[in-house]
């Protein structure tokens, strides 16, 4: 596992892409964010988005998804934070979308000598490398020993 002294501010790594189900859109949203422009194909054709959108918290799920592929090797202790997050774009059915990660930003804990805190700019692109989520987020990484 990569601990904090193997990461570098400047670091990028982009993931394999996905393809939003409609079917795994809609049981999602009919569970966790029931509202109709996300649940409901009949009623969001009259949206503004004229058809059922992702919920903003599912796109975060599908882009933590394939964040795991960039960075399943550091040794995250947790997130504490998210900061500027953003969902400029709707993510629709059939959307084949990609992640991005930066390091932006590390230092070492100033009350726990065993971990350091690293940001990262985390961003997720449809097939039109259009952004349609992003934010950075502090995490707490394990120190080597």
């Amino acid at each position: 596992m990569r601990r904090y002294e193997d990461l570098f501010i400047g670091e990028t790594g982009r993931s394999e892409t996905l393809t939003v189900d409609r079917e795994e859109m809609l049981s999602w949203a009919a569970v966790y964010d029931p509202q109709w422009f996300h649940a409901d194909p009949e009623k969001a054709k009259k949206s503004v988005f004229g058809e059922v959108v992702a919920s903003g918290i599912y796109t975060a799920a599908l882009w933590r998804r394939l964040d795991h592929e960039i960075n399943k090797d550091v040794d995250f202790i947790c997130g504490v934070a998210w900061k500027e997050t953003r969902w400029p774009k709707a993510v629709r059915a059939g959307d084949t979308l990609y992640a991005t990660s930066e390091v932006i930003e590390k230092r070492p804990s100033k009350s726990k000598a065993d971990r350091g805190i690293v940001t990262f700019r985390y961003q997720l692109f449809n097939q039109h490398d259009e952004a349609v989520f992003s934010c950075e987020s502090v995490n707490l990484v394990q120190r080597s020993a």
